[in-house]
């Protein structure tokens, strides 16, 4: 576009409206403002169509773009050249008054930081500021820098202004308008450049997020409204980024994770050439690399509305590859990731399940601990997320060779068996698909280690004939319970009821024995009571210290030895013992 030769003004000097005098340094400020009020209204009243008086003001025109208005130091000032500058090239469009490039430099970049005053809503001028952002909005001025070589300069700072004015006592029309303005330059230029993008982008990081949510909102809806040009020029970041490895490109490059989450939640439209990008990333050499992507698409795929495991599928299944990852981080991450999907999107779990079924038999017991985790957690919010596969790995981890992956098995199996079997919060259905679980919790019992033996033994008190149930429902659940049970399941019954009794006789001995006049004989008696109570308690060695002093306690405390007679008589009811339990912490040992 070729801009017009400057034309001198008609007569010996500038033409000012009817009413207006000369404008000039001599004058006070008050006089400045009044009388560019005056010039102010009179280029707000003429239109397009004005060719005499287009032509009459133009020397006003180019008098009010040089360096005594665009450098003066008076704020009032500034924004009522600014409002007249901005309708001169409404009326002047398509062309402007001004040939030289640097002088419309100078103008969009003092208009610009005009728009500054946006900020605060309740100025006495905000109302001329809002005037100022409507014209420019409405008559698309900026788009004539982009004729200039260095309009991007011009761009950044609209942008970056903008972005930082933008506040919760907006109203929609301010938004509204910075929007058309920011679009067009987006839409209707040859492209943006690393720079610009960057300004929109920022807004996207939490930390900015955070600070500004008004920002965030803007930049949002802006990509969302100038998605098919921008998402070329976000691929080309991204590419440069994660594929060639330039993080000198940009400031926001360490930033790239983040800023894709958040671009997808915006719109996935955004990063369609960025995805095979990532799938390229999965397959990197390094470990913590592979982790971060694994991290991020974890919350891409998880995500409740996400479509994106549907829609790219190679991506997907190079992802579900990673369940194999060599690096235990990573398959760390990518079980931790199941638990989400299945809860959010249950029709993926044929994907999972096989993977899960590896990594329910990892070497390391982190994994196959939070693989139970999440089958669980799954279960207790919905059982139709978790099939009959699913459970039965963790059926197989109640017998792990690890104490702590088979706590969380027995306890996960527990916890259903109480919510769909005890209560039926789901049906009879529900209830008969995990039936098993009352069987094979007690079979557990057979097993050598104490500690199983201790934990069947709670999660019968708790979850299978819940202590706090008032007596008649106690005996009701016991009654359907032992109906139930399979032969080997109430043989193990039979014999934790058995060894319980057998403890509570050990220990009513040892307080019998404490009844009696001191002795050898007493204290050896004594001992060997003990020793046999601590049998019957986790990690024997460090028992049997406690019970020596659990001991020398009893011979001192005449009432913690009514109390446990008390525990362990035939005759002592639920609420009787829980007064003696939170009245002594040694009884708890034999709560069970």
């Amino acid at each position: 576009m070729e801009f017009p030769q400057q034309q001198k003004p008609a007569g010996e000097g500038i033409i000012y409206p009817p009413g207006v005098k000369e404008i000039t340094d001599k004058i006070s400020n008050d006089e400045m403002v009044k009388r560019l009020k005056m010039v102010v209204k009179t280029y707000m009243d003429m239109d397009q169509d004005s060719e005499e008086e287009k032509q009459q003001y133009l020397g006003l025109a180019l008098h009010l773009a040089s360096e005594f208005f665009l450098r003066n130091p008076n704020k009032d000032v500034r924004l009522l050249v600014a409002c007249c500058l901005a309708d001169i090239f409404r009326i002047y469009a398509p062309e402007a008054p001004y040939t030289s490039h640097d002088k419309l430099k100078d103008i969009f970049l003092f208009i610009t930081r005009q728009l500054k005053g946006l900020e605060d809503t309740k100025s006495p001028q905000f109302n001329r500021y809002f005037y100022l952002l409507e014209n420019l909005a409405w008559v698309k001025s900026y788009n004539i820098c982009f004729e200039l070589e260095d309009c991007n300069e011009i761009f950044i700072q609209l942008f970056k202004t903008l972005f930082s004015v933008i506040n919760n006592s907006h109203n929609h029309k301010v938004q509204m308008h910075m929007l058309d303005l920011m679009s067009s330059i987006i839409m209707e230029g040859d492209g943006v450049t690393q720079e610009l993008l960057d300004t929109i982008l920022i807004n996207l990081i939490p930390a900015h997020k955070n600070l500004n949510k008004q920002a965030y909102d803007l930049a949002k809806t802006l990509l969302k409204r100038t998605v098919q040009t921008i998402e070329t020029c976000i691929a080309n970041f991204f590419n440069q980024v994660l594929v060639m490895g330039k993080s000198s490109v940009s400031d926001l490059s360490e930033h790239v994770f983040d800023l894709i989450q958040e671009l997808f939640a915006i719109d996935p439209m955004l990063l369609t050439s960025v995805m095979p990008q990532l799938e390229f990333k999965l397959k990197s050499n390094d470990g913590e690399e592979r982790l971060a992507v694994v991290r991020l698409l974890a919350k891409l795929f998880g995500a409740k509305d996400s479509e994106l495991a549907s829609q790219n599928r190679p991506l997907w299944q190079c992802f579900l590859g990673r369940f194999n990852d060599i690096h235990v981080p990573v398959r760390l991450e990518c079980v931790k990731f199941a638990s989400h999907c299945l809860m959010n999107h249950p029709d993926l779990a044929k994907d999972l399940t096989e993977y899960l079924k590896v990594r329910s038999h990892d070497p390391e017991e982190a994994i196959r601990h939070d693989v139970i985790v999440t089958i669980i957690n799954a279960g207790k919010k919905d059982l139709n997320l978790v099939n009959d596969q699913l459970l039965g790995f963790v059926r197989e981890r109640t017998l792990d060779k690890r104490w702590r992956v088979r706590k969380e098995a027995m306890m996960g199996l527990a916890q259903l068996y109480k919510k769909y079997c005890l209560h039926h919060e789901a049906g009879k259905e529900s209830a008969q698909k995990i039936s098993w679980i009352k069987d094979k919790l007690l079979h557990i019992y057979y097993q050598n280690s104490i500690d199983d033996k201790l934990l069947v033994e709670k999660i019968f008190a708790q979850y299978m004939v819940p202590h706090n149930l008032d007596t008649e429902e106690k005996m009701k659940c016991l009654y359907y319970l032992y109906a139930c049970l399979d032969t080997n399941a109430v043989k193990a019954l039979n014999e934790m009821w058995k060894c319980q009794n057998m403890l509570r006789g050990l220990v009513k001995e040892l307080l019998d024995l404490h009844k009696l006049p001191v002795s050898e004989a007493n204290n050896t008696a004594m001992f060997g009571k003990l020793m046999s109570i601590a049998k019957n308690l986790p990690d024997a060695g460090k028992a049997q210290d406690f019970m020596k002093k659990f001991n020398q306690v009893l011979g001192e405390d005449e009432k913690l030895r009514v109390q446990l007679e008390m525990l362990i008589s035939p005759t002592c009811s639920c609420k009787q013992a829980e007064i003696c339990v939170s009245n002594s912490f040694y009884s708890t040992l034999f709560t069970s």
